[in-house]
């Protein structure tokens, strides 16, 4: 049996966390927590809403991606971090800060879905 993952969602493009969120309804043992609209959020609904896995784009307002996986892993260092993005510039920058996974954002569905089960 799978193991049941909770997964919050952090990115300033609304139509990018709902079809994140559709995305997630239809797989297995997956359980949406929340979302965030900027890395600040992120860091505070990570202590509220202990997720296993945190989605995280990079470029948001208030505190960007890397430095929202930065606090995250800093403090909560269980939860795991997969950053997605359109930017492969930043890659090097995010697994510094601490991510598990860097994924494009470009990707298929498939690869999300592996990386959230992998991690």
């Amino acid at each position: 049996m799978q193991q049941r993952r909770r997964i919050l969602i952090a990115d300033d493009q609304k139509p990018t966390r709902q079809g994140l969120h559709a995305l997630l309804a239809f797989l297995p043992g997956i359980e949406w927590v929340g979302e965030a609209v900027d890395g600040q959020e992120a860091v505070d609904l990570v202590a509220v809403v202990h997720p296993d896995v945190v989605l995280m784009d990079v470029r948001m307002p208030v505190m960007d991606g890397i430095e929202a996986t930065r606090r995250i892993k800093s403090q909560n260092p269980q939860v795991k971090v997969i950053v997605l993005t359109l930017y492969s510039e930043y890659q090097t920058k995010a697994l510094a800060a601490g991510a598990d996974i860097f994924l494009d954002k470009g990707g298929s569905p498939e690869s999300l879905r592996d990386a959230i089960y992998i991690v």
